[in-house]
């Protein structure tokens, strides 16, 4: 098991109930602290509450969606400081990708998202350069 999640908050953020299961399942060996949202307003009110080490959000959300969560969560925040944002979604465009880097987005990707790959992205992202 990795150390680098071990008492880490990671909120997982997915309108979803599959993949909000899949990320938790994924994520909770790992020793991190997770905590899930389902809308883009919940994830706002819980990211500002916990201050998460890691958010794993998705574009598309009901409420407010994840481009207006980026906003908010990392405005005034610099850039690579927590929380890190790994943004997820099934949208293809190139465009959608770069605005996500505008607004501070750690990592960008399409679905379907390995799990391995989100976990070992979150650990690259929290483990200190040496």
């Amino acid at each position: 098991m990795s150390q680098q999640l071990d008492g880490k908050c990671v909120l997982l953020v997915d309108d979803d109930p599959d993949i909000l299961t899949s990320m938790q399942a994924a994520f909770e060996p790992t020793g991190a602290q997770v905590e899930l949202a389902n809308n883009g307003n919940k994830a706002v009110e819980m990211a500002e509450r916990l201050q998460p080490d890691i958010i794993v959000l998705d574009m598309m959300l009901p409420g407010r969606s994840g481009f207006l969560v980026l906003e908010k969560i990392k405005a005034r925040k610099p850039r690579n400081t927590k929380p890190f944002v790994i943004m997820i979604t099934g949208n293809q465009g190139a465009r959608h990708k770069m605005y996500a880097e505008s607004l501070g987005v750690s990592e960008y990707f399409t679905k379907p998202v390995k799990m391995d790959k989100l976990i070992s992205t979150a650990e690259r992202l929290l483990t200190p350069p040496a």
